[in-house]
């Protein structure tokens, strides 16, 4: 008889794997299921049933591991404190911040602010490549602190290249209403921004579009999105795929430790650049890898909170 193949379990938002901040985790359950031989599920609960239910069947049925994300951070807390046997994993909720810290429940966080950093340091060099004001912008979708982080490290990075760069910002309060993105961005623009940088997930796309329509760039997150067109100057990545299958494979390996959290930077491939635009010349793209050493060898402080 054959050992029994490792299940693995996915609870995503009702908008599905389309959406840029989910479609990673996703990738990187696909990729265990393709590499590691694990069986994999991806539930998606109703809008209104929440995420209980998803979890706790998963959990009955004895999956080996259960990963949800932030927006599950609740119901994983309740849930795990229940299912003492079974292992969770949640994305973008540190072990500490849950109610209860279950032993059961890993964490898994992103440093954000790094990413952010490489892409408001890019984002103040290409000003000096065409005339117009030292300002660039970022549109921000709900005050969270993956969102905070992203936007403190592309402030602080703007400034690093060039202390007289102007940072514009504002909050949509909406991941999912691209007609807001796009308004909120359009006034950006209206103020001299030539670089927008989307924060707001699908939201975020309506800000890509405005930049897209003025002539000037837009700056991707989550997922590398230069498939939008040539006015993406670059994408701040959250490799969500790298913190998952990575998970997955501790787990197959039998050496995955829950009960504390786990975090994804530069320095393990968690988080980074998205494709460069061609536009962007050489001697800019070997700046920003300078930069990268710079903050992976620790010679660089981020802030991870936005001040302005």
């Amino acid at each position: 008889m054959s050992e029994r193949r490792l299940r693995v379990g996915l609870v995503i938002e009702p908008t599905g794997i389309e959406n840029p901040y989910f479609q990673g985790a996703y990738l990187g359950l696909e990729r265990a299921v393709r590499e590691l031989g694990i069986r994999g599920r991806v539930l998606t609960p109703a809008p209104k049933e929440g995420y209980v239910p998803s979890l706790s069947l998963l959990a009955r049925q004895k999956y080996d591991l259960v990963i949800g994300t932030f927006f599950a951070g609740p119901a994983i807390d309740r849930v795990a404190t229940g299912f003492p046997e079974t292992r969770f994993a949640i994305i973008d909720v540190a072990h500490d911040d849950l109610a209860h810290r279950p032993k059961n429940v890993l964490g898994l966080v992103f440093s954000e602010e790094q990413a952010g950093y490489l892409a408001g340091h890019l984002a103040a060099l290409v000003l000096e490549l065409s005339p117009g004001e030292e300002v660039i912008s970022s549109v921000g979708g709900l005050r969270v602190p993956a969102v905070e982080r992203l936007i403190a490290g592309y402030q602080a990075g703007a400034r690093g290249a060039n202390p007289r760069v102007t940072t514009l910002n504002s909050y949509t309060d909406s991941f999912l209403d691209p007609v807001k993105c796009r308004s909120v961005a359009l006034s950006q623009i209206a103020k001299g921004s030539r670089v927008v940088f989307q924060v707001a997930s699908s939201c975020g796309l309506g800000a890509l579009e405005a930049a897209r329509e003025r002539g000037i760039w837009g700056i991707g997150v989550d997922v590398d999105q230069s498939h939008l067109g040539r006015h993406i100057l670059t994408s701040a990545v959250k490799r969500m795929d790298v913190a998952v299958f990575d998970t997955i494979e501790e787990l197959a390996r039998g050496t995955l430790e829950t009960g504390r959290t786990s975090r994804f930077s530069l320095r393990n491939r968690g988080v980074g650049l998205g494709t460069i635009s061609a536009a962007v010349p050489r001697s800019l793209k070997a700046e920003i890898e300078d930069v990268m050493a710079e903050i992976v060898a620790g010679r660089i402080p981020i802030a991870s909170s936005v001040t302005t």
